[in-house]
């Protein structure tokens, strides 16, 4: 596994060597970021997330500090500082370069990965935001937090609606379903709805969980095609829920140690059409345990119990697998390596039928090539043909170059000319530069058959001993020990072994399999010797170191014998604690990139250089117990160490300051030069300037002059303008005025025609209506005669049957009454005339009235019409009516119903006489009053 530090760059390669993940755990590389300093700290990573294609990932640690990791192109960039940490990160919008990252102050904010520039600030939110949702087109985008959700426009960044809730119903997760236009909200009570996003409509709401497996949701999960929706909680039951069935159709049940699910997430696959099988279950021991849903067979599992994950995300297309580490790390895990036991083909359908005898094959016989599809020829043997060429090696060349070539094309000699030149290794590289020099084989499968024999039983009380503030640097140390002990068991009896091995504990606490490694190389190469005279100190080598010493300094040795000071108290302990005790992290880090770069022998040496240097302090002690102690060697130690730590720091502080003032100089030269050559050219400026003005003024005056002509031209042409215009209008005023004379003429004309038209057509009703009312008379007049004639001659026949009865003997009184009832006869007769005669003038009369006063209204059509119908009814009821002249009792009873009869036909056609000169005359009217409309013909 390769480890990746990241440190102050703000970009790089995320591996310096082609991956080769292993299929035990699948990691592609492990991302650290470590600050470099006096005082060096870890930055945890937060949030990840993976971008559309699933090659490109962001990653936000607690500082703020936003990374984007290239899979493809091997690549990392710092893209943002936001000062602030990040509560959730979305990386598949439609604008593939931006991403949204929800900070501490509960605001969400868009940036962009090229440019490095923000985009857009959303507000709104009163609590921290822990999900971003993105549509699947990338225009809209869903986040929440424990008390509302929202619903964001990414065109315009614009807030379009805002779920509130109750405060006693907290919000899990509000999320869309993929490629649907769908919105799943799951609250805290277990109740799950799904809402149309463009109207926010209520599609339907999930049934409630059977009491037998009721837990509380806390994650969910859905496949990529939107049909399948998993849930989980405080509890090792996984629900299956149907969303097309809206019914939950499976309850799965983890393992025991599974005691609650911290996150779901489907793994998927491109040749499952989004139906996506297999399942990550992230568990409180921070082990990610993916399963089958159809079979409920566990498939693989990544993390462990000192190794756990925080938080995962898996790439779209199914390939990686972020992990966010407890310890603040990133992991990157290949699928397709965890997976390789999976996936093996099945063995070959192959039977042997018959072995040959191996004395009877030869490099001669033919040989078969087996193939899918095909059956070939076999195929001839070419050793005839073949040439043998033996080249001759340069021995001694050889042998040097293969000593000084390490693994991963590194060179010894290379690194250890770089580590004379700046005293140590790179940060970023040491881990790696070690693992070359040591040419540590990473035998996971040896590693791993030591870890599962558990602890050993001389580490099992290891904290009293050793009590260490960290649980899991303890639990580190711990198996690292018993995996020593049961590699050898005569470290299961020495007593410096958790001294010895607890810097490198500490420092490969993330790997323990580098870590027992790192270990086991030094002490086969740099400690082979001190078992020589176990359980004792090595006594050789502290000789050696106390030979050397003599060598070098002679006097310090003589008053380590003058006070009975030997080397089990000024070597052994620095050996056994491998100086872990006595130096800094960085020192330490320093002396071992020496120790590993050079001979085993360095380490002695190392040794004899502490004591000689700290041989001012040690000449001092003159009891043992001062040599016992140390502390007044380490105190010496860390005053010297924090006077040159002042030292360096005020004389960092002076040259900084020296370059600042020096700077400061420059700057205010720069300035002052500056000036100077800005009120130059400002002098230059404002004689330019008088000049312009003065040109200006000229142009002005000029400008003036041609302006007063202008407008005078304007002027004068304005008033000849007004003057063409007013004659215009006159013009067309006497056109207008002749033009209605025109027309006025013509219309009197027209209308005098009109007139006596109208006049001869009632001069010739008049004359009509005269002769028919003549016809009308004489043939009343024929009747009337007619009438009379019979009536004379019946009155003569009774007359005569009279006489010719009276005759018989009547008396004269007889004969002169009937001569009176004759004349009474006779003279109702004649009054019957006289009222004829009278109703026949006055109808006469009535209609010469109505004639004449049509006439004069046609002549005069404007003159307001005289109410006459009243006095026509005066004239009417003064006309002598034939009814009021007859005498009822004076004619006999045939005789008045003639005329009465005769009456009622005079009087009806009389009325109809009436009626159509009354309207003749109504339209003579109405025609005269439109023509009197026209106000000039009335002046006319």
């Amino acid at each position: 596994m390769q480890s990746t530090d990241l440190g102050n760059k703000e970009s790089g390669k995320i591996w310096h060597r082609k991956p080769s993940p292993a299929t035990r755990d699948g990691i592609i590389v492990n991302i650290i970021h470590n600050t470099s300093g006096y005082h060096p700290k870890v930055l945890r990573f937060l949030n990840v997330a993976f971008d559309g294609t699933g090659d490109c990932l962001i990653a936000g640690d607690h500082q703020g500090n936003i990374y984007v990791f290239d899979l493809h192109g091997n690549r990392f960039n710092l893209v943002q500082r936001t000062a602030q940490a990040s509560t959730a990160l979305a990386f598949n919008l439609r604008r593939k370069s931006e991403f949204l990252v929800a900070l501490a102050d509960y605001s969400i904010k868009c940036f962009d990965t090229v440019t490095k520039e923000l985009v857009s600030w959303m507000r709104g939110h009163e609590s921290s935001v822990f999900s971003i949702s993105v549509h699947a087109s990338g225009k809209y985008a869903i986040t929440t937090s424990s008390d509302t959700a929202q619903l964001w426009d990414l065109d315009t960044f614009q807030r379009k609606r805002k779920l509130n809730i109750r405060q006693s119903v907290g919000i899990q997760k509000v999320f869309f379903l993929p490629l649907s236009n769908t919105i799943l909200s799951c609250f805290k009570d277990n109740s799950i709805f799904a809402w149309e996003c463009d109207t926010l409509f209520c599609k339907y709401q999930l049934p409630a969980p059977p009491e037998s497996s009721s837990i509380l949701y806390k994650v969910f999960a859905v496949t990529r095609d939107g049909r399948i929706l998993a849930a989980g909680g405080k509890s090792n039951h996984l629900h299956l829920w149907c969303l097309e069935a809206r019914q939950l159709f499976r309850i799965i049940q983890m393992p025991t140690k599974v005691r609650a699910i911290r996150h779901l997430e489907f793994l998927p696959d491109s040749f499952d059409a989004g139906s996506n099988q297999v399942l990550g279950v992230l568990s409180q021991d921070g082990i990610m345990r993916f399963i089958n849903m159809q079979t409920c067979k566990l498939l693989f599992e990544i993390g462990s119990l000192d190794e756990g994950i925080s938080s995962s995300a898996i790439s779209p297309h199914g390939r990686y697998i972020a992990s966010i580490m407890e310890n603040g790390s990133l992991n990157i895990y290949s699928v397709q390596a965890l997976t390789q036991e999976i996936n093996k083909p099945p063995p070959p359908l192959v039977k042997v039928i018959e072995d040959l005898p191996k004395n009877k094959l030869s490099s001669s016989d033919l040989k078969m090539k087996v193939t899918s599809g095909r059956v070939q020829q076999p195929a001839k043997s070419r050793e005839s043909k073949m040439q043998t060429r033996i080249l001759k090696q340069d021995l001694t060349g050889d042998f040097e170059s293969k000593k000084n070539e390490l693994p991963d094309g590194l060179n010894k000699k290379r690194l250890q000319i770089l580590l004379k030149g700046y005293g140590e290794y790179p940060t970023k590289y040491r881990m790696f530069i070690w693992r070359s020099l040591l040419q540590l084989p990473e035998n996971h499968t040896a590693f791993s058959t030591l870890i599962d024999k558990g602890t050993h039983v001389a580490f099992l009380n290891l904290q009293k001993k050793y009590p260490i503030k960290s649980r899991k640097l303890l639990r580190v140390l711990q198996r690292t020990l018993s995996a020593l002990a049961h590699w050898s068991v005569i470290f299961s009896d020495t007593p410096y072994l958790p001294l010895l091995a607890f810097p490198f504990v500490k420092l490969f606490q993330n790997n323990q399999l580098i870590c027992f490694e790192v270990i086991a190389t030094l002490i086969i190469n740099w400690c082979q010797h001190w078992f020589e005279y176990f359980p004792n100190p090595p006594i050789n080598i502290l000789s050696m170191i106390e030979n050397v010493l003599a060598f070098h300094d002679e006097e310090l040795l003589q008053h380590f014998i003058d006070h009975d000071i030997t080397s089990q108290l000024y070597a052994w302990p620095l050996l056994e604690t491998v100086f872990s005790e006595v130096l800094t992290r960085e020192e330490w880090l320093k002396l071992f990139d020496n120790i590993f770069s050079n001979h085993p022998s360095f380490l002695l040496m190392t040794v004899v250089a502490y004591n000689i240097c700290s041989r001012t302090p040690l000449l001092s002690c003159n009891l043992k117990d001062d040599f016992e102690e140390r502390e007044r060697i380490r105190n010496d130690e860390l005053d010297y160490l924090r006077e040159r730590q002042t030292v360096e720091d005020m004389q960092a502080k002076v040259d900084q300051q020296r370059v600042e003032d020096e700077a400061w100089y420059q700057k205010q030269e720069l300035l002052r030069k500056a000036e100077e050559t800005r009120r130059e050219m400002l002098l230059q400026e404002e004689e330019k300037m008088i000049q312009q003005r003065q040109r200006l003024a000229a142009v002005k005056r000029e400008l003036k002059v041609k302006e007063m002509h202008l407008q005078d031209a304007a002027r004068r042409r304005f008033l000849k303008l007004q003057q063409d215009q007013q004659e215009m209008e006159l013009r067309r005023l006497d056109d207008e005025i002749g033009r209605k004379v025109y027309m006025r003429d013509r219309e009197i004309a027209a209308t005098a025609r009109d007139l006596e038209m109208r006049q001869l057509e009632l001069e010739s009703q008049k004359r009509l209506y005269e002769k028919n009312l003549t016809e009308n008379q004489e043939a009343v007049a024929k009747e009337m005669r007619a009438d009379a004639d019979a009536y004379r001659r019946k009155v003569d026949l009774e007359e005569h049957m009279f006489h010719k009865l009276t005759e018989a003997g009547e008396t004269r009184s007889q004969k002169t009454q009937k001569w009176k009832e004759a004349e009474g006869k006779e003279f109702r007769l004649r009054s019957a005339k006289k009222a004829s005669a009278l109703s026949d003038a006055s109808r006469k009369w009535f209609l010469e009235q109505e004639i004449n006063a049509a006439v004069e209204h046609a002549e005069n059509p404007c003159h307001k019409e005289e109410p006459r119908f009243q006095n026509e009814q005066e004239d009417s009821s003064c006309l002598p009516r034939t009814s009021q002249l007859n005498d009822s009792s004076e004619m006999d009873p045939s005789t008045q119903i003639s005329l009465n009869r005769r009456a009622v036909e005079w009087d009806t056609t009389g009325q109809n006489l009436i009626k159509k000169v009354r309207n003749l005359r109504q339209r003579l009217t109405a025609r005269a009053r439109h023509r009197c409309q026209t106000p000039h013909l009335l002046a006319a």
